[in-house]
């Protein structure tokens, strides 16, 4: 990554709606954005491309669970650093996972909250670096 561009994150989540306030939001935190909006193309995606910083991961999708792709993205040497933010309506679910992601969030999840918590993650993220 070139130091001048801003990070990378990865919004996960089948949900179109969803996804567009999340991609807003964090592209308003200062990150460079992609979705995806199905397991299958999420795990393809984290294999072939640098790791981003932040991944916004849905639970409940399309083809591969958005917990095997959490227990995948904390068993691979290159993805360990990755914060993960779960956003997902599932709360039963999501306190089983919590131990394994950043932050929990449950849906629905307003701009304003993402967006400011996207953007504590990336100060620490420039702070690391620094």
């Amino acid at each position: 990554m070139n130091p001048t561009s801003p990070p990378f994150a990865l919004i996960v989540e089948d949900d179109n709606m969803q996804a567009d306030i999340f991609q807003h939001a964090i592209e308003n935190a200062g990150f460079e954005v992609e979705v995806v909006d199905n397991g299958p193309q999420a795990l393809q995606r984290l294999e072939t491309r640098p790791a981003p910083v932040l991944i916004v991961l849905d639970l409940h999708l399309p083809g591969v669970s958005g917990e095997d792709i959490l227990h995948h993205i904390r068993s691979v040497p290159h993805l360990q650093n990755v914060r993960v933010i779960l956003a997902t309506a599932d709360p039963r679910l999501a306190s089983q996972l919590d131990e394994q992601s950043d932050l929990v969030l449950i849906k629905p999840v307003s701009f304003v909250q993402l967006r400011d918590l996207a953007a504590r993650l990336r100060a620490q993220y420039e702070d690391s670096r620094a």
